[in-house]
């Protein structure tokens, strides 16, 4: 394959063997991941035909990996985050510690040293948020107690895997690795710096962001330029991912998913994910077939008990694990085996895992190959674990159905109203927002014209102004630099052939507007006004796309004008 055809190659044939082996697999009734899984198999170094730059898919899938996580974030806002940080927290946190113990206990009986015990626990330890998103999304459960649980919990060991990531190398000699080691001094002194840096992030996130993003998000809005706006989202995400990496050390896609979270703030957010699905749908598909092309099916004849052992950890250990912890912090066995049946598979973060291991000489090549055969076969059977865990509510449900309604019900409703509460918070957010439209439409029915996500654009436009009585708002020969919509109250025009009252609904400062002119005329308030100002250049840039609207304020214009001829007339 020539080099500079390698990024093309790659992509077309990914998405064509994609686009085969899913429709197979969804006529095969399999979800069409599976599918994904396999064509990454047949395009990978290790069957025959057609090979794929691996190295050119990775990096590809985590694209797909930022996006997704990136559109989590918009839908996830911090308030839900923290509203299921009691479950999510510890919940990870001793998932992982236990977890991590039954990984270091299968590889200590293949005879293992206790460092690749270490790195291949924590590498079955972390679920894939891919893989669980894309599972919550066939089953409408993303925006559910359960799923937002869930998904949280997730961002809890992503975070996690983060620490593990930078200690790793840190820890390497005392683990078992030669060479590698540094002294307890640097070490501290390494974690130290690690913790400031994820501290740091973690500030600028809940803090700068929220301020910094929708203001960003709003001033590109203002250009009308779509093209604009959908390529600055993606900026925003990419580059928040990238820059978090960069600086503070944090994945790609926890910054991606931070981005997201800030940029939920804005009005604008709805448009942004609506913008950015297309991508992150079409690079998905690429992570899926990266795992594949990973994938080397000869182990499987090779060391099967192996494999077995794996597969029990990741599906069987870790699940069982998960829907007991949440039972005993009192959750509801319903939230439990959903929880369990999304963490019942291993994805991104345990292939960075074991490449590291691998490099520190800490985890064998073998030690990779069984990780990445657990990843692709949990991943390919997570579908039918789902199913079971929705068999067993069901069968738990019908034996013993009081114990299932009494168990964690007290903490399951607290949550739902919390959650349930923040939801509402941002639905009147957003109808608020739209009532606003609404008004603005039943005020100036001369924008009815518009479709929605142009008065979307225009609102943002507009610049807020108000006016006491008396006070003058336009002066004779002033620039025609902006156009004024009376909202509420009532101003006078003061011409030489007497006063013309405008109220709410009217607007003034059209003609100078469409001129260029100078002011012909003094416009003072006679009561206490709200107006809505579009200044000279977004009118025109705005009138550009939508021609009919300048074609409208001309003819009242030109109305407006002859009637005060008129009466100018009547008056000598």
């Amino acid at each position: 394959m020539h080099s500079e055809v390698a990024l093309i190659s790659t992509v077309a044939v990914s998405f064509v063997a994609a686009a085969i082996c899913g429709y197979l697999a969804d006529r095969l009734w399999l979800p069409p991941l599976v599918g994904y899984l396999f064509a990454g198999i047949l395009l990978g170094p290790f069957t025959p035909g057609f090979i794929a730059d691996s190295g050119l898919a990775g990096q590809l899938s985590e694209m797909g990996v930022i996006l997704l996580m990136f559109g989590v974030g918009l839908h996830f806002s911090a308030s839900e985050l923290l509203a299921v940080r009691n479950i999510a927290v510890p919940g990870a946190i001793i998932q992982i510690l236990l977890a991590s113990l039954l990984g270091i206990g299968l590889s200590s009986f293949f005879g293992w040293g206790i460092g690749a015990g270490v790195v291949f626990g924590l590498s079955l330890s972390v679920a894939s948020t891919v893989v669980l998103l894309k599972a919550l999304e066939e089953r409408n459960l993303v925006n559910s107690a359960s799923g937002r649980v869930a998904v949280g919990w997730l961002i809890v060991e992503d975070l996690a895997m983060v620490l593990a990531l930078v200690l790793l190398p840190a820890l390497a000699e005392v683990l078992g690795a030669t060479g590698t080691g540094i002294s307890g001094t640097q070490l501290a002194l390494n974690l130290a710096i690690t913790l400031l840096k994820v501290a740091a992030f973690a500030i600028m996130a809940a803090y700068l962001g929220p301020k910094v993003v929708p203001w960003l998000l709003t001033l590109i809005a203002r250009t009308g330029s779509r093209e604009l706006f959908t390529l600055s989202v993606l900026a925003i995400a990419l580059g928040i991912a990238f820059g978090s990496a960069e600086v503070f050390g944090v994945s790609f896609a926890l910054g991606a998913f931070f981005a997201g979270v800030v940029m939920s703030e804005s009005n604008l957010s709805h448009r942004a994910a609506a913008d950015s699905l297309p991508l992150q749908n079409a690079f998905s598909v690429l992570f899926f077939i990266s795992v594949g092309m990973f994938f080397d099916p000869s182990i499987l004849l090779r060391e099967p008990l192996a494999v077995i052992g794996t597969l029990l950890i990741i599906i069987l250990g870790k699940s069982v694990i998960a829907l007991g912890i949440v039972l005993a912090l009192r959750y509801p066995i319903g939230l439990g085996l959903t929880v369990a049946a999304g963490l019942a598979q291993i994805g991104e973060f345990s292939f960075i895992l074991a490449g590291l291991g691998v490099s520190l000489k800490l985890l064998p090549k073998e030690g990779q190959d069984l990780i990445l055969a657990g990843a692709i076969l949990s991943i390919t059977l997570n579908p039918l674990i789902f199913a079971a865990a929705e068999r067993l509510k069901k069968t738990a449900l019908i034996k013993w159905p009081i114990w299932c309604d009494r168990h964690g019900k007290m903490k399951h409703e607290k949550l739902e109203r919390e959650l349930a509460i923040i939801r509402v918070a941002g639905e009147e957010r957003d109808k608020k927002h739209q009532q606003e439209l609404k008004q603005l439409i039943e005020t100036f029915p001369l924008f009815s014209q518009l479709d929605k996500t142009s008065r979307e654009e225009l609102f943002l436009l507009f610049r807020p102004k108000s006016a006491s009585p008396g006070e003058r708002v336009i002066r004779v020969g002033d620039r025609g630099d902006g156009m004024y919509f009376i909202v509420a109250g009532a101003v006078e025009v003061r011409l030489d052939s007497g006063d013309v009252p405008l109220n709410a609904g009217a607007f003034f400062g059209e003609m100078a507007l469409l001129s260029g002119g100078r002011r012909t005329a003094d416009v003072v308030a006679i009561d206490f006004c709200q107006f809505l100002v579009l200044d000279r250049r977004d009118f025109n840039i705005f009138a550009s796309r939508y021609p009919g609207l300048r074609s409208a304020v001309t003819t009242m214009a030109r109305e407006r004008t002859e009637m005060n001829v008129s009466r100018q007339k009547a008056d000598d």
